[in-house]
Protein backbone atom coordinates (compact mmCIF):
# COMPACT_ATOMS: atom_id res chain seq x y z
CA UNK A 1 0.00 0.00 0.00
CA UNK A 2 2.85 2.12 -0.14
CA UNK A 3 2.50 3.59 -3.73
CA UNK A 4 2.70 6.87 -2.85
CA UNK A 5 2.88 9.13 0.00
CA UNK A 6 0.34 11.71 0.89
CA UNK A 7 1.94 15.35 0.93
CA UNK A 8 1.85 16.51 4.41
CA UNK A 9 4.50 19.05 3.87
CA UNK A 10 7.40 18.63 6.24
CA UNK A 11 6.24 20.40 9.33
CA UNK A 12 3.11 20.30 11.22
CA UNK A 13 1.05 20.95 14.26
CA UNK A 14 -0.52 18.60 16.86
CA UNK A 15 -3.23 20.66 18.51
CA UNK A 16 -3.49 18.47 21.55
CA UNK A 17 -5.49 21.20 23.57
CA UNK A 18 -8.55 21.17 21.10
CA UNK A 19 -10.87 19.77 22.77
CA UNK A 20 -10.63 21.72 25.69
CA UNK A 21 -10.96 24.91 23.60
CA UNK A 22 -14.83 25.95 22.62
CA UNK A 23 -16.05 26.18 19.22
CA UNK A 24 -14.68 29.57 18.15
CA UNK A 25 -11.25 28.98 19.54
CA UNK A 26 -11.12 25.52 17.82
CA UNK A 27 -11.73 27.91 14.45
CA UNK A 28 -9.08 30.26 15.22
CA UNK A 29 -6.22 27.94 16.40
CA UNK A 30 -6.90 26.24 12.92
CA UNK A 31 -7.32 29.42 10.74
CA UNK A 32 -3.77 30.76 12.81
CA UNK A 33 -1.75 27.64 11.94
CA UNK A 34 -2.78 27.83 8.02
CA UNK A 35 -1.92 31.69 8.29
CA UNK A 36 1.08 30.62 9.73
CA UNK A 37 2.52 28.64 6.68
CA UNK A 38 1.82 25.19 8.57
CA UNK A 39 0.93 22.22 5.85
CA UNK A 40 -0.66 19.89 8.68
CA UNK A 41 -3.36 20.65 11.46
CA UNK A 42 -3.04 16.81 13.80
CA UNK A 43 -5.29 15.90 16.40
CA UNK A 44 -6.38 13.03 18.85
CA UNK A 45 -9.82 11.77 19.58
CA UNK A 46 -9.66 10.57 23.61
CA UNK A 47 -12.96 12.00 25.35
CA UNK A 48 -13.59 15.46 23.89
CA UNK A 49 -15.36 15.33 20.42
CA UNK A 50 -16.21 13.12 17.95
CA UNK A 51 -13.15 12.85 15.33
CA UNK A 52 -15.27 13.30 12.17
CA UNK A 53 -17.12 15.74 13.30
CA UNK A 54 -14.00 17.51 14.30
CA UNK A 55 -12.10 17.01 11.24
CA UNK A 56 -15.73 18.36 9.36
CA UNK A 57 -15.35 22.05 11.75
CA UNK A 58 -11.34 21.98 10.89
CA UNK A 59 -11.68 21.42 7.43
CA UNK A 60 -14.53 23.77 7.10
CA UNK A 61 -12.40 26.67 8.56
CA UNK A 62 -9.47 26.42 6.57
CA UNK A 63 -8.41 26.29 2.88
CA UNK A 64 -5.28 24.31 1.98
CA UNK A 65 -3.99 22.56 4.98
CA UNK A 66 -4.20 18.81 5.03
CA UNK A 67 -6.89 17.82 8.56
CA UNK A 68 -5.35 14.58 9.70
CA UNK A 69 -7.14 12.87 12.33
CA UNK A 70 -4.02 11.87 14.23
CA UNK A 71 -5.63 8.74 16.52
CA UNK A 72 -9.28 7.83 15.74
CA UNK A 73 -10.00 5.58 18.16
CA UNK A 74 -11.69 2.20 16.35
CA UNK A 75 -13.69 1.93 19.62
CA UNK A 76 -15.25 4.98 19.19
CA UNK A 77 -17.30 3.94 16.14
CA UNK A 78 -17.48 0.72 13.95
CA UNK A 79 -15.60 0.31 10.77
CA UNK A 80 -18.43 0.76 8.59
CA UNK A 81 -19.32 3.87 9.87
CA UNK A 82 -15.84 5.05 9.75
CA UNK A 83 -15.30 3.71 6.12
CA UNK A 84 -18.85 6.35 5.33
CA UNK A 85 -17.70 9.25 7.10
CA UNK A 86 -13.94 9.12 5.38
CA UNK A 87 -15.07 9.11 2.26
CA UNK A 88 -18.14 11.92 2.87
CA UNK A 89 -14.82 13.92 4.05
CA UNK A 90 -12.87 13.09 1.30
CA UNK A 91 -15.70 13.55 -1.12
CA UNK A 92 -16.14 17.04 0.32
CA UNK A 93 -12.67 18.53 0.83
CA UNK A 94 -10.66 16.15 -1.68
CA UNK A 95 -7.05 15.80 -1.16
CA UNK A 96 -6.91 17.68 2.32
CA UNK A 97 -8.09 14.82 4.78
CA UNK A 98 -5.96 12.11 6.44
CA UNK A 99 -7.06 9.01 8.76
CA UNK A 100 -4.78 8.14 11.12
CA UNK A 101 -6.35 5.02 13.46
CA UNK A 102 -5.53 3.90 16.73
CA UNK A 103 -6.04 1.12 18.57
CA UNK A 104 -7.44 3.05 21.77
CA UNK A 105 -6.80 1.97 25.00
CA UNK A 106 -8.12 -0.75 27.54
CA UNK A 107 -9.95 2.22 30.48
CA UNK A 108 -11.01 3.66 27.17
CA UNK A 109 -12.71 0.68 25.34
CA UNK A 110 -13.75 -1.01 28.40
CA UNK A 111 -14.56 1.37 31.14
CA UNK A 112 -15.87 4.38 29.02
CA UNK A 113 -17.16 2.86 25.86
CA UNK A 114 -18.29 -0.69 27.03
CA UNK A 115 -16.49 -2.51 24.80
CA UNK A 116 -14.41 -5.50 25.14
CA UNK A 117 -10.36 -4.98 24.49
CA UNK A 118 -8.63 -6.98 21.89
CA UNK A 119 -5.42 -7.74 20.91
CA UNK A 120 -4.62 -4.68 19.23
CA UNK A 121 -2.85 -5.80 16.13
CA UNK A 122 -5.65 -8.56 15.45
CA UNK A 123 -8.40 -5.62 16.43
CA UNK A 124 -7.02 -3.33 14.12
CA UNK A 125 -6.41 -6.09 11.56
CA UNK A 126 -10.47 -7.00 11.30
CA UNK A 127 -10.82 -3.20 11.85
CA UNK A 128 -8.85 -2.68 8.24
CA UNK A 129 -10.69 -5.71 6.52
CA UNK A 130 -14.12 -4.70 7.07
CA UNK A 131 -13.17 -0.87 6.46
CA UNK A 132 -11.62 -1.91 3.09
CA UNK A 133 -15.30 -4.05 2.28
CA UNK A 134 -17.97 -1.54 3.71
CA UNK A 135 -20.57 -0.46 1.08
CA UNK A 136 -21.13 2.49 2.66
CA UNK A 137 -20.48 5.78 1.24
CA UNK A 138 -21.51 8.67 -1.13
CA UNK A 139 -22.57 8.05 -4.56
CA UNK A 140 -19.90 6.64 -6.59
CA UNK A 141 -17.37 6.74 -4.33
CA UNK A 142 -15.42 3.37 -3.70
CA UNK A 143 -12.94 2.13 -0.40
CA UNK A 144 -10.50 4.76 0.41
CA UNK A 145 -6.77 3.78 1.08
CA UNK A 146 -6.13 7.33 2.71
CA UNK A 147 -4.94 6.33 5.98
CA UNK A 148 -2.28 5.91 8.57
CA UNK A 149 -2.04 3.31 11.77
CA UNK A 150 -1.25 5.56 15.19
CA UNK A 151 2.07 2.95 15.89
CA UNK A 152 4.50 1.84 18.70
CA UNK A 153 5.02 -1.40 19.13
CA UNK A 154 6.53 -3.59 16.23
CA UNK A 155 3.42 -5.78 15.22
CA UNK A 156 1.54 -2.23 15.09
CA UNK A 157 4.10 -0.83 12.81
CA UNK A 158 4.29 -4.29 10.66
CA UNK A 159 0.53 -4.01 10.18
CA UNK A 160 1.10 -0.43 9.01
CA UNK A 161 3.28 -0.93 6.16
CA UNK A 162 1.24 -4.27 4.94
CA UNK A 163 -2.47 -2.31 4.91
CA UNK A 164 -1.86 1.20 5.33
CA UNK A 165 0.25 4.20 3.99
CA UNK A 166 2.45 4.22 6.69
CA UNK A 167 2.64 5.47 10.39
CA UNK A 168 2.28 7.74 12.79
CA UNK A 169 4.40 7.82 15.77
CA UNK A 170 3.95 9.86 18.59
CA UNK A 171 6.22 10.81 21.72
CA UNK A 172 9.33 8.84 21.48
CA UNK A 173 12.82 9.65 20.73
CA UNK A 174 15.42 10.07 17.33
CA UNK A 175 16.63 6.75 17.72
CA UNK A 176 13.02 5.36 17.72
CA UNK A 177 12.58 7.24 14.50
CA UNK A 178 15.14 5.27 12.58
CA UNK A 179 13.75 2.31 14.31
CA UNK A 180 10.16 2.47 12.69
CA UNK A 181 11.66 3.82 9.19
CA UNK A 182 13.24 0.59 9.33
CA UNK A 183 10.35 -1.36 10.23
CA UNK A 184 8.32 0.41 7.38
CA UNK A 185 10.86 0.38 4.88
CA UNK A 186 11.82 3.03 2.59
CA UNK A 187 8.73 3.73 1.01
CA UNK A 188 6.15 3.86 3.70
CA UNK A 189 5.14 7.55 4.90
CA UNK A 190 6.28 7.78 8.33
CA UNK A 191 5.32 11.23 10.50
CA UNK A 192 6.42 11.54 13.89
CA UNK A 193 4.91 13.74 16.59
CA UNK A 194 7.65 15.54 18.39
CA UNK A 195 6.62 16.67 22.40
CA UNK A 196 7.84 20.41 22.95
CA UNK A 197 7.84 23.09 25.58
CA UNK A 198 9.26 26.29 24.27
CA UNK A 199 10.65 29.28 26.27
CA UNK A 200 13.68 31.33 25.86
CA UNK A 201 15.24 30.23 28.98
CA UNK A 202 15.48 26.12 29.13
CA UNK A 203 15.43 26.06 33.30
CA UNK A 204 11.86 27.39 33.05
CA UNK A 205 10.82 24.74 31.01
CA UNK A 206 12.28 21.49 32.76
CA UNK A 207 9.20 20.66 35.18
CA UNK A 208 6.94 20.54 32.52
CA UNK A 209 9.14 18.53 30.41
CA UNK A 210 9.59 16.25 33.18
CA UNK A 211 5.52 15.98 33.67
CA UNK A 212 5.01 15.84 30.17
CA UNK A 213 7.69 12.91 29.91
CA UNK A 214 5.99 11.17 32.71
CA UNK A 215 2.58 11.03 31.12
CA UNK A 216 4.14 9.59 28.16
CA UNK A 217 6.20 6.98 30.08
CA UNK A 218 3.58 4.15 30.92
CA UNK A 219 2.26 3.11 27.08
CA UNK A 220 6.32 3.61 25.90
CA UNK A 221 8.15 1.66 29.10
CA UNK A 222 9.38 -1.28 27.43
CA UNK A 223 10.43 0.76 24.07
CA UNK A 224 12.37 3.17 25.60
CA UNK A 225 14.17 -0.05 27.55
CA UNK A 226 15.25 -1.19 24.27
CA UNK A 227 16.87 1.21 23.46
CA UNK A 228 19.12 1.64 25.40
CA UNK A 229 17.45 3.86 28.10
CA UNK A 230 17.98 2.07 31.54
CA UNK A 231 15.61 2.59 34.95
CA UNK A 232 13.36 4.64 33.08
CA UNK A 233 11.19 4.89 36.14
CA UNK A 234 13.97 7.41 37.55
CA UNK A 235 12.99 9.97 34.81
CA UNK A 236 16.26 11.17 34.65
CA UNK A 237 17.38 13.97 32.44
CA UNK A 238 18.76 12.43 29.28
CA UNK A 239 15.45 10.45 28.93
CA UNK A 240 13.46 13.90 29.94
CA UNK A 241 15.72 15.32 26.92
CA UNK A 242 14.89 12.32 24.65
CA UNK A 243 11.12 12.77 24.94
CA UNK A 244 10.64 15.83 24.87
CA UNK A 245 12.37 18.82 23.28
CA UNK A 246 12.70 21.48 25.01
CA UNK A 247 14.48 25.28 25.03
CA UNK A 248 14.23 27.84 22.81
CA UNK A 249 12.71 27.73 19.32
CA UNK A 250 16.58 26.42 17.68
CA UNK A 251 16.90 23.72 20.40
CA UNK A 252 13.59 22.18 18.80
CA UNK A 253 14.02 23.00 15.33
CA UNK A 254 17.55 20.94 15.97
CA UNK A 255 15.15 18.10 17.06
CA UNK A 256 12.67 18.04 14.31
CA UNK A 257 15.68 18.03 11.61
CA UNK A 258 17.39 15.20 14.10
CA UNK A 259 14.14 13.22 13.43
CA UNK A 260 14.14 13.68 9.29
CA UNK A 261 17.69 13.11 9.19
CA UNK A 262 16.54 9.67 11.03
CA UNK A 263 14.00 8.71 8.05
CA UNK A 264 10.96 10.75 9.17
CA UNK A 265 8.98 12.13 6.00
CA UNK A 266 6.92 15.13 8.17
CA UNK A 267 7.40 16.14 12.31
CA UNK A 268 4.21 17.67 13.73
CA UNK A 269 4.56 20.24 17.04
CA UNK A 270 2.81 19.36 19.99
CA UNK A 271 3.42 22.37 22.05
CA UNK A 272 2.85 21.94 25.71
CA UNK A 273 2.37 24.98 27.83
CA UNK A 274 1.51 26.06 31.50
CA UNK A 275 -1.68 27.34 30.49
CA UNK A 276 -3.72 23.95 28.53
CA UNK A 277 -7.11 25.16 26.70
CA UNK A 278 -5.28 28.36 25.61
CA UNK A 279 -3.91 28.23 21.97
CA UNK A 280 -0.12 28.88 21.70
CA UNK A 281 -0.26 31.07 18.23
CA UNK A 282 2.58 33.11 19.62
CA UNK A 283 4.75 29.96 20.30
CA UNK A 284 3.60 28.61 16.55
CA UNK A 285 4.14 31.50 15.22
CA UNK A 286 8.05 31.94 16.99
CA UNK A 287 8.79 27.83 16.01
CA UNK A 288 7.10 28.85 12.23
CA UNK A 289 10.10 31.54 11.81
CA UNK A 290 12.59 28.88 12.52
CA UNK A 291 11.03 26.03 10.50
CA UNK A 292 9.61 26.84 7.92
CA UNK A 293 9.94 28.62 4.27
Amino acid sequence: MNGRKHDLGRIGIWAGDLDSYPAAAVRQAAAAIEDLGYDTLWFAETTGREAMAQAAILLSTTRRITVAAGMTDIYARDAVTTAAAQRTLEEAFPGRFLLALWESHPSLAEDIRGHRFDPPPAAMRAYLDTLDTSPFGPPDTTASQHRLLAALDPGMLALAAERAWGASVLGMPVEYTRTARAALGPDALLAVTQLCVLSPDRSRTAELAAATAAAALPNRRALLHDLGYQDVDTLDDRLVDAIVAHGNAEDIARRVHEHLDAGADHVSLHLLTPTPGIAPIRHWENLARHLLP
